[in-house]
C-alpha cells in the first residue's frame, strides 16, 4: 500500500486519492457482510473504486504482503517460543 500521505496524493484525474485504510475497511466490510460491491456504503468510496483497488491489490501481491506483516507483528507480540509445542 502506498507510502504517500493521503492529503497530498492525487489520482490521474486530479481527484483526491482515498486513503488505503478507508479502502481496506470498505473491502473488509463487503466481504464480512457478503453484499454486492454496489451496496458498499459510500463512506468507503465509490463501489467501482473499491473493486478496482481490490483487484489491483490482489494481483500485485498487496494482500499477501499485508498478511505476512500481520503475521510477523503477531509473532513479535506473542514473544519468543510462542506457539511452540511443549
Amino acid at each position: 500500500m502506498g507510502g504517500r500521505p493521503a492529503a497530498a496524493a492525487r489520482s490521474e484525474r486530479g481527484r483526491r486519492r482515498l486513503d488505503d485504510r478507508t479502502v481496506l475497511n470498505g473491502i473488509v466490510w463487503k466481504f464480512r457482510t457478503g453484499t454486492a460491491w454496489r451496496d458498499v456504503p459510500e463512506r468507503y468510496g465509490s463501489w467501482a473504486m473499491l473493486h478496482t483497488r481490490f483487484r489491483r491489490w490482489a494481483k500485485d501481491g498487496t494482500f499477501e504482503r499485508m498478511f505476512r506483516a500481520a503475521q510477523a507483528r503477531a509473532r513479535v507480540r506473542s514473544g519468543p517460543g510462542a506457539g511452540a509445542a511443549h
